[in-house]
């Protein structure tokens, strides 16, 4: 899979857009700025939304070409972000350091999602911040992006056991109309979460 994640990122064009996602940018924009996490950001068009906005981002990928656009992204914007690369499953977050997390079409095999998801809920404070948009299991059969592996899309009942822990402020599935670079287009199936840490 990583070969598959830069070898689409090495692409001239940022294949999913240079703005953020608007589930992210709607959500980040009603909280103050501090440290966040946007693990799988891919070509860091959230991350870099984020930092021009006053967030102290911190973006992680295994994806070199996604984060060579990523660096050049933050450039273009004139702003900084911190941009770690490294394997999800394997990576070191931290504890007790972030007031806010964004979970942005991450798909991971469901032998890590769940770690994942855990670790990065450990790494956030008391009462910060999880933001979520992925493809549902409805998504399958549409051609406006996303996996085509069930087992890789959410439900909401799984998506609210990968959240335990935390209080869930808002979970639900809902069609949208995409509009993110070449790949993620047309209307989809996803579900939205919002939630705090205990």
């Amino acid at each position: 899979m990583q070969d598959f994640w830069n070898d689409r990122f090495a692409d001239k064009d940022f294949v999913y857009g240079k703005a953020p996602n608007d589930f992210f940018r709607q959500e980040i924009d009603k909280l103050s700025p501090g440290k966040l996490l946007l693990p799988a950001d891919g070509e860091g068009r959230n991350a870099v939304y984020a930092a021009k906005n006053g967030w102290e981002v911190t973006a992680v990928d295994y994806s070199t070409s996604a984060r060579q656009k990523a660096l050049q992204l933050a450039k273009e914007f004139n702003t900084d972000i911190n941009y770690e690369l490294g394997n999800l499953a394997e990576h070191d977050f931290g504890v007790n350091r972030f007031d806010a997390a964004a979970f942005i079409y991450v798909h991971l095999p469901r032998s890590i999602i769940s770690d994942v998801y855990q670790n990065v809920i450990r790494s956030l404070k008391t009462g910060g911040h999880i933001i979520v948009e992925v493809y549902s299991v409805n998504q399958l059969g549409r051609d406006s992006g996303g996996p085509k592996d069930k087992r890789v899309l959410y439900t909401e009942e799984r998506l609210r056991n990968l959240l335990s822990g935390t209080k869930i402020h808002q979970l639900e599935e809902t069609e949208i109309d995409l509009s993110e670079g070449k790949f993620h287009n047309g209307k989809a199936m996803v579900i939205r979460a919002l939630a705090t840490v205990l």
